[in-house]
Parts: structure tokens; sequence; C-alpha cells
């Protein structure tokens, strides 16, 4: 056993989250979120798998019927106006305008799969 043989489970720290997106064209996905959101493709399994990460955060693809939940990615950043500028100028659906809430701005978009993806500001330290 190695050197983890008595290490507490609620002692670990968890690296990364990576979530899972059943998605109905596995290519088409990985372009949109390489090509539009900036992703980098880490893995390709088959031809039914997929790892991407950006900025050290990770999301898995996966081949499958999309679910429609009330599903979201939420993607967090200090410049959410630059942002939101940069993806209104691609093919990107927009399925609520950038807007200001009690907790901050954000903007929502939809990937090819009907996915929803929020993005909202950090609050300035």
């Amino acid at each position: 056993m190695g050197t983890d043989a008595n290490l507490n489970f609620f002692a670990m720290t968890i690296e990364r989250i990576s979530p899972l997106l059943l998605v109905s064209d596995l290519d088409r996905s990985i372009t949109f979120y390489t090509q539009q959101l900036g992703f980098q493709l880490d893995f390709k399994y088959q031809d039914f798998y997929a790892g991407l990460t950006k900025d050290g955060h990770s999301i898995h693809l996966k081949i499958g019927k999309p679910v429609r939940q009330d599903l979201e990615l939420l993607f967090a950043t200090k410049h959410i106006e630059s942002c939101y500028q940069e993806l209104s100028g691609r093919q990107v659906n927009i399925s609520q305008e950038l807007r200001t809430m009690p907790y901050g701005k954000e903007f929502y978009i939809t990937d090819p799969d009907g996915n929803t993806l929020a993005f909202v500001s950090i609050p300035s330290s």
C-alpha cells in the first residue's frame, strides 16, 4: 500500500471536479467549446468521450441523449463585460442578455445541445 493508505477520506483534497455533459454530436461540441469558448482538448476517447480544459478547469463531454433539466454550468469571471462583448460577436446563442442583478452582472448562453452556460461577475475586492 502507498502512503495514502491511512488517509482519512474527509481529509482528502479534491483537486478538480469535472462536470459531464451529454451531447448528441461529440465533434460538434468539441468545436463549439474549443473555437467559441477557448477550451483546449485534453483527450478524446474513441468517438464517444472527451475532456477539455480552460484556465485549469475542466469539463467532460459524452455521447448520449442530452437531458433537458435545470443543469447549468457557471463560469465566474472578473471581466464580464468584455466576455459578453466577445461572445456576442461569435456564433453563440445568447439566451439571456447581460444584466445587473443584486449579486452582480450575468448573462447566459446555450451550447449546441441546449446546455445552459451562465457567466457571472466576480465582485471586486
